[in-house]
């Protein structure tokens, strides 16, 4: 059973930085690419960024590229996403996923940008 567990999220000032983890178990983890989705409130789930098997063919959503930045350890089945210079919009729910629809995803962690 395939089973995707964030961890890292939290309450930061702007500007701020966060480490995001998600550990995949139940899958082959060099199968997929992985993909980060977020959820601001009130609002639909959101791509933000992806990362090939290999971790040096990595995509960014336009409002976060040059913040964040995806990795992978392939050998500890883990999916990270750095997130530098916080800004509030950045508040969300935020999901690890194995395809590029998030339908098999995490049960998320909570990212809260405010002063």
């Amino acid at each position: 059973q395939v089973q995707l567990v964030e961890s890292g999220g939290g309450s930061v000032q702007p500007g701020g930085s966060l480490r995001l983890s998600c550990v995949a178990s139940g899958i082959t983890f060099t199968n997929y690419r992985m993909f980060w989705f977020r959820q601001r409130p009130g609002k639909g789930l959101e791509w933000v960024s992806q990362i090939n098997v290999g971790g040096d063919d990595t995509m960014y959503e336009k409002s976060v590229e040059g913040r964040f930045i995806v990795s992978r350890d392939n050998a500890k089945n883990t999916l990270f996403l750095q997130m530098e210079n916080l800004k509030s919009e950045d508040t969300a729910v935020y999901y690890c996923a194995r395809d590029g629809a998030g339908n098999t995803r995490g049960p998320g962690t909570q990212v809260t940008v405010s002063s």
